[in-house]
């Protein structure tokens, strides 16, 4: 255990929790054009969201900006047009019937603005979280892979980062709390190894059971079987922390031991169809 703690001590000195808070906090500054005052109405109703303290509130709506529909030249970090007019190549249709569409279109192109936009505007919150989770899952999952294939497949090379830690939970431990850092910055909550004290803390606790579980797959499953288990294993794992912490941000409190079981198993299956994935390309390279 001691020898444990301080891998991941070293692996979270790799870790600066002001970078991410950095990143969220940019201000993103949002243009509306529209013809109709109505729209425009409507699209800064779908901007300023239900649910958003005041304080929040006040503070998105002064980066909220008018803009003519005949300006054609970017105005602000994102310009959003009313759904029927001609619209410049920078800027993004506001779809009202489907607003998930615009979000989804906004965060393909501007994904570096992704915390900073779920933090100010509560609508880009799901699917920016959603992101972020499955994200460090399949991260998680493909070192997972990595750290096996060397001694199944012949010429595979770890990863840079792999050699950089003395062990793959270790890796995975650093990950889940970045994961943790990006979480709550998108959640406008507080971030940092001492504003998040009990989340960091459950994640190094949780990291035991992951690896002893990872481990005794690989070890009953000769010739390499046991990499897509112990791979399946990092992404729920980590699936379950993230939901857990989605939770937690979102509605102030975790999920009972029944559902983090079933959020497990709904992980397991899917890490099962990233693994498979990720060792079917792994050797495919190989050969």
């Amino acid at each position: 255990m001691n020898q444990f703690l301080t891998t991941v001590g070293k692996a979270i000195a790799k870790l600066n929790p002001n970078e991410v808070r950095s990143i969220a906090e940019k201000p993103v500054h949002v243009g509306i054009a529209a013809e109709r005052a109505f729209r425009q109405a409507e699209i800064r109703r779908f901007l300023l969201s239900d649910g958003m303290s005041k304080d929040r509130m006040a503070a998105s709506a002064e980066h909220i900006h008018q803009i003519s529909p005949e300006v054609i030249v970017p105005q602000f970090d994102i310009d959003l047009w009313e759904e029927g007019i001609v619209k410049p190549k920078h800027g993004y249709t506001f779809y009202s019937a489907d607003p998930d569409k615009t979000i989804a279109q906004i965060l393909e192109k501007k994904e570096e603005l992704g915390l900073a936009l779920a933090r100010q505007f509560p609508v880009f919150r799901p699917m920016v979280v959603d992101k972020i989770i499955q994200g460090i899952c399949q991260e998680n999952a493909m070192f997972a892979v990595a750290t096996c294939l060397p001694g199944i497949i012949p010429g595979i090379a770890l990863p840079l980062a792999a050699g950089e830690f003395a062990s793959d939970t270790a890796f995975l431990t650093m990950n889940q709390m970045r994961m943790a850092f990006m979480l709550a910055g998108a959640s406008d909550r507080a971030i940092g190894y001492r504003e998040q004290k009990s989340e960091i803390a459950s994640v190094i606790a949780g990291a035991f059971g992951w690896r002893a579980i990872a481990r005794e797959f690989v070890g009953k499953i000769p010739f390499g079987g046991g990499i897509i288990p112990k791979a399946a294993i990092s992404y729920a794992g980590t699936w379950v922390v993230g939901k857990s912490l989605e939770r937690l941000y979102g509605f102030g409190h975790g999920y009972s031991r029944q559902e983090r079981r079933q959020i497990y198993d709904q992980g397991l299956e899917r890490g099962k169809k990233v693994a498979a994935k990720l060792l079917e390309r792994a050797r495919g390279k190989a050969s």
